[in-house]
C-alpha cells in the first residue's frame, strides 16, 4: 500500500521526490486518529523554500485515490486515512488467492551461499552453537522467499590446533572402548583435561602443534584419529539437526579446503601481496592489524582456509551474496578476509558479508568448551519437549498425536526464544521464560494459529469469496498488518534481521487475539463469510511467519 500512496503523493507534487524517497518517508501515525499513513513535508519544504503547511495543503488538494477515504493537514503533515473497505477486500483477496505464497518473489534473483552453525569437531553441540545455527536456516529460508536460491553450508571446524590437542590427549588419557561407546562426551572429557594439564605443564601445547603439523602432513595415524573424531561427531550433529529440523546442502568444513590453499598462497605471492612478519606470511591492511596467512612453522590458519573457501563457493556457486553467520567476536577477521579478497583484486568481496551475532549467557556468563562449562543443545531440547508434553496433558490430555506436537512446541519455543531477539544482543538462557504460552514467545503464536484452525474447523465452511466491508475497528489494525507482511519479509532479507519476523508474528497474534475477544466469528449473520474468510488470511500469515523462522505450526494445542 505504501507504494501507491507514494505513486500518489509524487504525481500531486509533479514528481518533486522520486517514488522511492517518498515512500522512505512515510510514517505510522503513533495514535490512529491521525491517520493510517502520514507524509512529513518539511524535507521537501527546505527543497523547494516553501513552508511545510503549505505543501501539505497542496498534496491534500490534488491527492485522489479510490482507496483513500480522508485526507488532512495537521502542521506540515499530511495525515491519509485508508477506505477500509477497499483495503481490506484488496488485502484479504489477495491472501486468499496467494496462500501461503503471500509475499513471495515469483523471479529467481539467483543463488546466496550461507555459511552457518560450523560446530567444532569432537566438541559437544552446545547451546553456544544454537545462534549461528536457527539464524543462518532463517535467513537460508528468508532468502528463499526473496526469490534467492539458498545454498546451506555447514562449514565445519574439522581442522585447526585444538586436533593436535585431542591427539596428544588421547594417547596420554584415551580410551578407545570408552570413546566409541559415548564419542563426544568422552572426547570433551580429554579435551577439557588437556587444558587443565597445560596450565601446569606447558610442553603439552608444543606436542598438541607438532601433532597437528602432523596431521596436516599427511601422517596416517594422525588422519585416522581425526578421521575417526569426525566421523563419531557428525553422526551425533546430525541427531541434533533432525530435531531442530535443519538440512544442509554441505557439510564441507575446513579440511575440505586443505588442497585449495595452497593456490591462494601462490596468487598472493604472484600478486606481491604477502609480507614476512616475524617469520610468519602475512598480508598487510590498512588500519587493521595484518591478516595472517602462515605460522612460523608453514601451518596455514582460519584465514588461509576462508580464503580458500570462499574462491571455492564463487567458482562452484557464482553466488550474488555470500553470507557467514558468525558471533560477532569473529568481526575482525571476516573485516581482514573480505580486504585481503578486494586487496587481490576482486570486486566481488563487496557481496562478502558477516552477519554478526551476541552471545547466549548462562548466569550472565559465556559459555566455555574449554572449561566444561556448557549447556548441552540436546539436554535443552529434550528439556523443552518434555515441559511441552506436561503442559499438553494438564491442559488439552486428549490432543491427538500429543508426542508430535509436544516435539513442534518445545523445538519451536527453542528456536523463537532465540529468534525474537535483535541478534546483535546477548541472550540470557532461561527454559522456563521459553516454555511460556502467553508473552513473547513461540507457544503464544502457536497457540493463536492452532485457535485459529480449530474455529475454522468448527466453522466446518470455506469461501474464497471476500465481500467489500469492513470488519469492525478491531480487524483494521490486523488488515494494516497483513498488508505489511511482503514489505516485512523484504526488510528481513535486507537487513539480514530474522527478528523482525518474529517481532511480526508476536504483534499480528496479539492484534488478532484481541479482535477475537471483541467478535464473536461463528455468529450466523451477513458478516461470518467475511469473518472467517479474515481468521483464515492471519492463519496463512502466521503458520507462514513461522515456517520462515524454522519453527512448526501445530493444527492443535
Amino acid at each position: 500500500m505504501d507504494i501507491q500512496i507514494a505513486k500518489s503523493i509524487a504525481v500531486a507534487l509533479n514528481n518533486e521526490l522520486t517514488v522511492s524517497d517518498i515512500q522512505n518517508l512515510l510514517e505510522k501515525p503513533r495514535n490512529s486518529d491521525l491517520g493510517d499513513v502520514a507524509f512529513p513535508c518539511f524535507t521537501l519544504a527546505k527543497k523547494l523554500r516553501i513552508s511545510p503547511h503549505t505543501i501539505a495543503v497542496d498534496i491534500q488538494n490534488k491527492l485522489n485515490c479510490d482507496f483513500i477515504q480522508e485526507v488532512q493537514v495537521v502542521g506540515g503533515y499530511v495525515n491519509i486515512f485508508y477506505h477500509q473497505p477497499t483495503i481490506t477486500h484488496q488485502v484479504l483477496s489477495q491472501i486468499v488467492k496467494e496462500k501461503n505464497l503471500y509475499g513471495t518473489h515469483q523471479a529467481s534473483k539467483g543463488n546466496v551461499v550461507l555459511d552457518f552453525s560450523s560446530p567444532n569437531i569432537a566438541k559437544p553441540f552446545s547451546m553456544g552453537h544454537l545462534r549461528s545455527t536457527v539464524i543462518g536456516n532463517a535467513l537460508a529460508n528468508i532468502a528463499e522467499k526473496n526469490g534467492y536460491q539458498a545454498i546451506r553450508i555447514n562449514h565445519l571446524g574439522d581442522w585447526g590446533t585444538q586436533f593436535g590437542k585431542l591427539i596428544v590427549a588421547y594417547r596420554k588419557w584415551g580410551d578407545q572402548k570408552t570413546i566409541e561407546a559415548a564419542p563426544i562426551e568422552e572426547l570433551l572429557k580429554i579435551y577439557v583435561k588437556f587444558h587443565e594439564e597445560a596450565e601446569q605443564d606447558e610442553t603439552l601445547n608444543e606436542q598438541a602443534r607438532t601433532a597437528f603439523k602432523a596431521l596436516e602432513d599427511g601422517d596416517e595415524e594422525a588422519l585416522a584419529l581425526w578421521q575417526w573424531f569426525r566421523d563419531a561427531s557428525l553422526e551425533e550433529f546430525k541427531t541434533i539437526y533432525q530435531l531442530l529440523g535443519i538440512n544442509f546442502d554441505s557439510f564441507a568444513g575446513e579440511a575440505f579446503y586443505n588442497d585449495k590453499m595452497a593456490a591462494v598462497v601462490q596468487e598472493l605471492e604472484e600478486k606481491e601481496l604477502l609480507v614476512q612478519s616475524e617469520g610468519a606470511n602475512v598480508v598487510e591492511i590498512a588500519n587493521m592489524p595484518p591478516c595472517l596467512i602462515t605460522k612460523t612453522d608453514g601451518a596455514t590458519l582460519y584465514a588461509t582456509r576462508d580464503l580458500a573457501a570462499a574462491f571455492y563457493r564463487k567458482q562452484q556457486y557464482d553466488p550474488k551474496k555470500i553470507f557467514y553467520v558468525v558471533g560477532h567476536e569473529q568481526s575482525l577477521h571476516f573485516t581482514q578476509l573480505f580486504n585481503v579478497i578486494e586487496k587481490m583484486g576482486y570486486d566481488w568481496a563487496k557481496d562478502l558479508q558477516h552477519v554478526p551475532f551476541g552471545m547466549i549467557l548462562k548466569e550472565g556468563k559465556k559459555m566455555s568448551t574449554r572449561k566444561g562449562k556448557i549447556v548441552l543443545l540436546a539436554d535443552v531440547l529434550t528439556e523443552a519437549i518434555a515441559t511441552a508434553k506436561r503442559n499438553i496433558e494438564e491442559k488439552n490430555p486428549n490432543l491427538v498425536d500429543k508426542e508430535n506436537v509436544a516435539h513442534q512446541v518445545g523445538v519451536g519455543a527453542v528456536i523463537f526464544n532465540d529468534l525474537k531477539t535483535d541478534r546483535l544482543h546477548d541472550i540470557e538462557f532461561s527454559i522456563e521464560h521459553m516454555m511460556h504460552f502467553e508473552g513473547e514467545t513461540g507457544p503464544y503464536i502457536q497457540y493463536t494459529y492452532a485457535r485459529i484452525s480449530s474455529l475454522l474447523e468448527r466453522a466446518n465452511e470455506h469461501s474464497d469469496e471476500v465481500s467489500l466491508e469492513t470488519l469492525g475497528e478491531e480487524a483494521w489494525p490486523v488488515v494494516l498488518l497483513l498488508e505489511q507482511f511482503p514489505k516485512v519479509i523484504d526488510n528481513a532479507f535486507e537487513q539480514t534481521d530474522p527478528s523482525q519476523i518474529a517481532k511480526y508474528a508476536l504483534q499480528l497474534a496479539r492484534l488478532f487475539n484481541k479482535y477475537y475477544a471483541h467478535n464473536k466469528v461463528l455468529v450466523d449473520d451477513s458478516q461470518r463469510t467475511s469473518r472467517l474468510a479474515f481468521c483464515y488470511c492471519v492463519a496463512i500469515v502466521l503458520k507462514e511467519s513461522l515456517t520462515l523462522l524454522g519453527i512448526a505450526a501445530p493444527k492443535n494445542m
